[in-house]
């Protein structure tokens, strides 16, 4: 990251908030769907399932259900964002800034209190933690690149929480593409997932036609790619595995299939889900991904299917996207 983008981020980025997040149970709208909330607070600890409500008054509360019942009753808080995701006691939060039109990410703690909030250029879009707290990557849209014909591109960065290090877009890493050096205008990059090794990541790179999964390093600030038409990967918690959407065809335009990829061996399984899902997949454990399917514009359902690509795919949480297993 150059000099003006630390001190940018330095004067107008990481903010403490005075006051904690007030915790409620709230009372999920469409009775018929979602299932009303129950006594006491959302944290981050489980065994619960975390996610964005879609059910509620103004849609967007960070909420959590029993793993044992992801269909029963709901804890709703009062946190609200536009993507949520946890692990290891951490959360992020990316959502609008309060009465203005820009966005902002927002560092939970274990009991949602806001710890820290940077600025975000753009809409948020993806959001990760990695599995020990201590790294966060998000991904948001952004209009204006000159290359892109006025189209929206996309930013992804990460804050390391050990260091306060903030890589504000890969952009700025050293590509390496098929083994050989890659310089090109319209690289992009999104769907960060992380390893537990402190520097290791995977995320989609795109450039021309292809959307690659790439391997990253933060310390040496380098990514290579791995794979064609890979996108939003998430990795396996045995780490041997990434799921990720697949253009039909190679042809986005057709849609996306759910599959999952044996990082040893490259063999590539397509799941049992097979409508178009734009989403980035989320490991309920080693066996199982979950995913957000739209019911409308405003609404969505997390699903659920086998990672070896057998069975049928079920509905998960009802009114609910942006899922994460809180072990």
């Amino acid at each position: 990251m150059n000099t003006r983008t630390r001190t940018l981020l330095a004067v107008t980025g990481v903010l403490a908030l005075a006051a904690a997040a007030v915790i409620y149970v709230g009372v999920a709208r469409n009775p018929g769907t979602a299932s009303a909330g129950t006594s006491g607070a959302v944290t981050l600890t489980g065994p619960r399932l975390l996610f964005r409500s879609t059910a509620d008054a103004d849609r967007g509360h960070v909420s959590s259900v029993a793993t044992a019942d992801p269909g029963g009753p709901r804890a709703v808080s009062t946190v609200t964002c536009s993507r949520v995701h946890a692990a290891g006691g951490t959360g992020i939060c990316l959502r609008p800034e309060t009465g203005l039109t820009t966005y902002q990410l927002a560092v939970l703690d274990g009991g949602l209190t806001v710890t820290q909030e940077i600025p975000l250029v753009g809409v948020p879009n993806r959001a990760r933690v990695s599995p020990d707290g201590r790294r966060l990557g998000w991904t948001v849209f952004v209009s204006g690149d000159s290359y892109n014909g006025g189209r929206f591109s996309t930013r992804a960065g990460i804050l390391d929480l050990t260091t306060g290090d903030v890589e504000a877009t890969l952009e700025d890493f050293a590509v390496t593409v098929d083994g050989a050096p890659y310089r090109a205008v319209d690289v992009n990059f999104w769907g960060v997932t992380f390893t537990r090794r402190p520097d290791r990541f995977y995320a989609t790179m795109s450039t021309g036609s292809h959307r690659y999964l790439v391997e990253g390093d933060v310390k040496a600030r380098t990514v290579k790619t791995l794979r064609d038409n890979v996108e939003c990967p998430s990795l396996s918690p045995d780490e041997t595995r990434v799921a990720y959407k697949a253009a039909i065809d190679g042809d986005p335009v057709k849609g996306w299939r759910i599959s999952v990829l044996d990082l040893a061996t490259g063999a590539v399984t397509p799941l049992g889900e097979t409508r178009s899902v734009d989403d980035q997949p989320a490991w309920l454990d080693d066996r199982t991904v979950a995913y957000a399917l739209p019911r409308s514009p405003a609404h969505s359902d997390v699903w659920a299917v086998a990672a070896d690509g057998t069975g049928d795919p079920r509905l998960l949480i009802p009114e609910a996207e942006s899922p994460a297993a809180l072990p």
